[in-house]
């Protein structure tokens, strides 16, 4: 790696910037000039301080390049001035933030022409937006002094950057007190009321789905503020101005009241469908409001129904005769017509309806037989999963929903429906029942002719599971029982042989087992058998032996709820004398292993002399206790044995020189040597005594005693004169060192100890060799439990190390 030696490179552009001429292309040609900015390199960043530089970096991104230029580099400029602008530096955001000169040349980008260029949007958004994230009260007192900013801003909603600047006007300034002032300034410009004036067939698809996604980013950011800022009492003018009557109206108006266009009636269903949006689930259990919320702020605003359902039958309307849709060709047929995204967004908002659970809006739905209308369309369209799956959720809406409150009158008690209107309709006029057994037997019969599955089957499977589980524990069971009760007899007796037979049939092929039963059996060497370790059946508690482990499983259902987990009581029963038994024998078990495994062989404990071949055939030994040294040359050891003779006897003994040192050497000084290591702690070899001449050479190894053609002398005789010191020795211990020397060599390699020890006998010509090895053996035991990190599988055998 370079900088592993302080290889890194230096910028060039402190040496570009000493030259007084220097110009600003010039620096933004170098490549590493974004990087030195954001690093804030003084001289960089006071060169694009300069009013000049700063003018031109505004320049490059409100102005089109020339046409002159070359395309691959025609908005390089521009580019670069802007990472530059945004580099978030403190100094480059004061200059641009403060200098109004600079400001107006910025803003002026905004008092073009429609289309602006969508890349220098980009541009001038991304520093107008940094520069409010910044600047927040500079930047919005100068655009409120501008009288035709927010005119502006709408004209040019068709271009997606404007559309995100007024949106993080709305979300990057966060001092409340200047958010709400923001707020009320837009809605006193009532920019709420010209982006709905934009969603109009007269407007092109781009203004009607860039205004449509500004207000329902509006309404998502507006209640999301409420929530999170539970205690300001001021309310968002942008949403009560959404959320009035009045302006729902005018959204409807724009779409019925003139021209059919799909692109406007899709985005004004949009809109609609962001005012429907509630925190409170559909149709699974219920939700609490938060603490300190009314629970009108938490569900669908009165007002945006009433002005919606005077307009059901237009929608209604909708779903018969769409926007004229070309003929589409498919894989499997020809769609004339096809769903079209209009019916598509139709049937959604009727779901949408269905969860407010209004008693006006389920009358109405009703008189228009849109349900019906909506199902029509379920069985026709057999391949469309978009509309299949918004049919299954307004049937399971309807099936789950308690019936919706009546209106209060003036001078009448409030009363409550004895049965949901809706669920009545759907199995008396719509013939629910009739037309899922119809389909369904429809599709048994194209199949057997060799036909294709249709694509709703799956959806109506879940429908017909739907009512059967609302029939027996739904809120609404009663009614649907009634209900199916009051069908033709032969309707009855179908829809009886249907559940029970297909439906049954088809949720037991659906059905898949997320939980396997069978032990999963280790693959492991030394695993044990659990086949004839059986406990009683009713038992569900976890017996623990010290043989096994055993984990039973529960007598009940093996699909045990998760929430049921910690009632599950486990006990450890354990007898001390006969798990100490049962303990030794195992172990006695395992190490018969070692014992029997060698009969056969050769006793490693036995002591034994081992004789060496003659000197000549000696081969040097490789002089090296490192264990890496040892380990590198394992392959090689294997091959030959350091032991072995040329000849072939295998007598214990074997001549040797008789020599004997006439000044062996002293010992070493210990005491001496113990007293300096422990009292410096340094080692101390002063007192260290060379070797003598005569003393005999010691291997290094305790086990390399190779032969070799050289000649060696192991035992010293022969060794080159040194100069004697040491201590002096009387003759009778000379005598007895010269008749019997030994080498003692203890070597540690894991858990094995191994000593070497060699004695030379000069007087009987004998050397003996005795090698003692002390292996230690560890026993583990473990005992596993299903709940235990050691095996935290309840279908995972249990296994024990010895």
């Amino acid at each position: 790696m370079f900088w592993k030696f302080d290889l890194h490179t230096t910028s060039h552009i402190d040496t570009l910037l000493e030259k007084e001429d220097v110009t600003l292309t010039e620096v933004m040609d170098e490549d590493d000039v974004l990087q030195e900015c954001k690093a804030q390199n003084h001289k960089l960043v006071d060169f694009l301080l300069r009013p000049q530089c700063m003018e031109d970096l505004v320049t490059f991104i409100t102005e089109e390049p020339s046409t002159d230029v070359e395309e691959k580099v025609k908005y390089k400029y521009p580019n670069i001035s802007c990472e530059l602008l945004t580099s978030d530096v403190s100094q480059i955001n004061d200059r641009l933030g403060e200098d109004e000169k600079l400001l107006m040349k910025l803003y002026g980008f905004l008092q073009n022409d429609p289309p602006l260029n969508p890349l220098l949007a980009s541009f001038f958004s991304k520093v107008l937006s940094i520069l409010i994230g910044r600047k927040p009260e500079q930047i919005v007192d100068f655009l409120r002094k501008r009288e035709d900013f927010v005119d502006l801003m709408i004209k040019h909603i068709g271009t997606s950057a404007i559309m995100d600047l007024l949106l993080r006007m709305l979300t990057c300034i966060e001092p409340q007190q200047l958010r709400q002032d923001v707020l009320n300034w837009l809605n006193e410009e009532k920019v709420i009321q010209r982006l709905v004036d934009m969603v109009e067939p007269s407007q092109d698809e781009d203004r009607h789905s860039n205004a449509s996604q500004s207000l329902c980013e509006i309404i998502r950011l507006s209640r999301d503020q409420m929530f999170q800022v539970q205690g300001c009492s001021d309310p968002d003018p942008l949403l009560a101005t959404l959320e009035k009557q009045e302006t729902v109206e005018q959204l409807l108006s724009n779409i019925f009241d003139k021209e059919k266009n799909e692109s406007a009636i899709v985005s004004v269903i949009q809109i609609l469908l962001t005012l429907f949006e509630t925190r409170r689930p559909a149709f699974e259990g219920h939700m609490e409001c938060p603490p300190g919320m009314s629970y009108s702020s938490f569900s669908v605003n009165h007002s945006i129904l009433e002005a919606v359902r005077p307009r059901l039958k237009d929608f209604h309307q909708l779903l018969l005769e769409p926007p004229k849709k070309n003929v589409m060709k498919t894989t499997w047929g020809v769609l004339d017509p096809p769903v079209g995204n209009t019916r598509l967004n139709v049937v959604r908002l009727v779901a949408s309806l269905l969860q407010s659970n209004t008693h006006s809006i389920n009358i109405e739905l009703i008189n228009l037989n849109t349900l019906g209308v909506i199902l029509d369309m379920y069985f026709k369209y057999i391949w469309n999963n978009f509309l299949h799956i918004q049919v299954e959720i307004c049937t399971a809406m309807i099936l789950a929903m308690p019936p919706a409150p009546v209106d209060i009158q003036p001078d009448t008690e409030h009363e409550h429906a004895k049965g949901s209107i809706l669920i009545k309709h759907l199995f008396q006029k719509c013939q629910f029942i009739q037309r899922i057994i119809d389909a369904w037997s429809s599709n048994e019969k194209d199949q057997a002719a060799g036909g294709r599955r249709r694509g709703y089957m799956g959806h109506l499977t879940r429908i017909a599971n739907s009512i059967v589980h609302n029939c027996e524990k739904g809120p609404n069971g009663p009614q649907i029982q009634q209900l199916i009760s009051e069908l033709p007899a032969e309707d009855r007796e179908k829809w009886e042989a249907f559940i029970s037979g297909q439906l049954a049939d088809t949720n037991k092929r659906n059905t898949v087992d997320l939980v396997n039963t069978h032990h999963i059996h280790s693959s492991s060497d030394d695993e044990v058998d659990f086949k004839d370790s059986g406990f009683h059946q009713d038992s569900s508690l976890q017996q623990v032996r010290p043989k096994h482990t055993h984990v039973h499983a529960l007598k009940a259902d093996p699909y045990i709820p998760f929430d049921r987990i910690s009632d599950i009581s486990f006990s450890l029963n354990t007898n001390e004398s006969a798990n100490i038994a049962l303990f030794e024998a195992r172990c006695k078990e395992k190490i018969q292993q070692f014992e029997d495994a060698g009969s056969d062989e050769e006793d490693i404990w036995d002591e034994k002399d081992i004789t060496f071949a003659p000197e000549s055939q000696r081969r040097p030994s490789s002089g090296s206790t490192d264990s890496e040294e040892s380990t590198d040359s394992e392959e090689e050891d294997v091959k030959r044995d350091p032991f072995e003779t040329s000849n072939s006897a295998t007598d214990d003994t074997m001549e040797v020189d008789t020599g004997c040192p006439n000044n062996p050497t002293a010992a070493w000084n210990t005491s001496a040597a113990a007293n300096s290591n422990s009292e410096t702690g340094w080692a101390d070899f002063s007192n260290f005594t060379p070797v003598s001449s005569k003393d005999p050479l010691r291997c290094n190894s305790p086990v390399a005693m190779e032969t070799s053609i050289e000649t060696m002398d192991p035992l010293g005789v022969n060794a080159p004169m040194q100069p004697e010191v040491g201590v002096a020795l009387n003759s009778e211990e000379e005598t007895a060192c010269c008749e019997q020397r030994s080498i003692t060599e203890t070597v540690m390699n894991g858990s094995m100890k191994e000593t070497v020890s060699l004695t030379v006998d000069a007087k009987t010509e004998t050397a003996v060799f005795k090698r003692y090895v002390e292996h230690t053996f560890y026993l583990y035991i473990v005992i596993g439990s299903p709940f235990t990190g050691l095996n935290n599988s309840p279908g995972r055998q249990p296994k024990h190390w010895f």
